[in-house]
């Protein structure tokens, strides 16, 4: 073997040792990072936009996609507008593991919410300190409900009789129960029906 061969494989295997040391030295590459959610993921049932109450700002509901729904529709004079602290209440203790409270004001029954949107806010944030996502006045009942509500109507049979009427929707968008306005907050069946939907 000549002496130029010689030199020719030696160069070539400090190369080779050299490109081995600098890929064992180069560190691994960082996981992918998890995937969106899919466009789909958003249940129909919430695949509705309505203003907030406070600015009329556009809000998509499939922001709430994969949580727990407690669908609320309310008035600020009503023997049951004392359920507000209730439901904030509700919302505080449950909202870290997945619940939203999300309250429709309505006029539908004895003219109870007259006011204006800020009116109505002040209200809220005011007597009973609600921090859960409201919306704009809207029909809930009646001929011509919300599409959110025409929803909730058609998947329990039940349209809502009187102010706080309750809907409650699990994480995959199906309307599990219906609870009439003397179903209160705290009410055994209602708390007991939602940490069973936390909990699936």
């Amino acid at each position: 073997m000549s002496k130029t061969f010689a030199q020719l494989c030696l160069v070539s295997s400090l190369t080779m040792l050299l490109s081995a040391a600098a890929s064992a030295q180069t560190p691994a590459a960082a996981p992918a990072p998890a995937a969106s959610a899919p466009a789909g993921s958003c249940p129909a049932i919430l695949k509705q936009t309505f203003k907030r109450l406070q600015d009329d700002a556009p809000q998509d509901l499939c922001q709430y996609a994969g949580k727990v729904v407690l669908v609320v529709n309310t008035a600020s004079y009503c023997g049951f507008t004392s359920q507000y602290e209730g439901l904030e209440a509700m919302y505080a203790k449950y909202s870290g593991k997945g619940l939203v409270v999300l309250g429709f004001p309505s006029n539908d029954f004895g003219q109870q919410e007259p006011g204006s949107s800020k009116e109505i806010a002040d209200f809220c944030f005011n007597t009973y300190g609600v921090k859960f996502p409201m919306f704009a006045k809207s029909i809930v009942s009646g001929k011509e409900p919300n599409p959110l509500y025409v929803n909730l109507i058609k998947a329990t049979g039940k349209t809502p009789a009187w102010n706080f009427h309750k809907y409650l929707i699990d994480r995959k968008g199906n309307v599990v129960e219906s609870f009439g306005s003397k179903v209160t907050p705290t009410d055994k069946q209602l708390v007991s029906a939602v940490e069973k939907a936390l909990a699936m």
